[in-house]
């Protein structure tokens, strides 16, 4: 399975701002962190924020902070949010249905067994990362790594 880009950026800037200390870096500064474009992580911060994973305060004096929602946060459910899941938790790994513009569907989709057996392999990727929070991934070695980081440093 590979993740959308937003998705690994999310879960590198919480787990980024987990180990901010008392400081609060600004959205540039944490682009510059993990070498991304301000843009994209500009959009990640804003549905992290939506999510109530992270706070921003602006102006002097301001930045970005991770909750307490945030540091409690399923691994697996951040990655379900920006992901893309459906109501049932799942976002489909193939298309079976067709992507419309033209793109027929799957001559086998009445009697394929694929698409089940990947949708459960999915599941249970999901599953295997449900246990795991943002405070999970940044105890050692994580967190002294993330601390090491140009730019970072700053005492969890």
């Amino acid at each position: 399975m590979r993740l959308l880009r937003s998705t690994d950026l999310a879960l590198r800037v919480l787990m980024r701002l987990a180990v901010a200390g008392d400081s609060s870096p600004t959205t540039r500064e944490v682009a510059a962190d993990m070498d991304v474009p301000y843009t994209h992580a500009a959009k990640v911060v804003a549905e992290l924020q939506h999510r109530g994973l992270l706070a921003a305060r602006r102006g002097r004096g301001g930045g970005l902070s991770v909750t307490e929602a945030g540091r409690t946060a399923s691994v697996g459910g951040i990655v379900r949010a920006f992901e893309g899941a459906g109501a049932d938790g799942v976002t489909d790994v193939v298309d079976c249905d067709g992507g419309g513009a033209g793109t027929p569907p799957c001559p086998l989709r009445s009697d394929c067994m694929l698409r089940g057996a990947l949708r459960r392999a999915q599941e249970a990727f999901y599953a295997s990362l449900d246990p795991l929070t943002v405070e999970d991934m940044v105890a050692s070695p994580t967190g002294p790594l993330l601390l090491g980081l140009p730019g970072v440093g700053a005492p969890a």
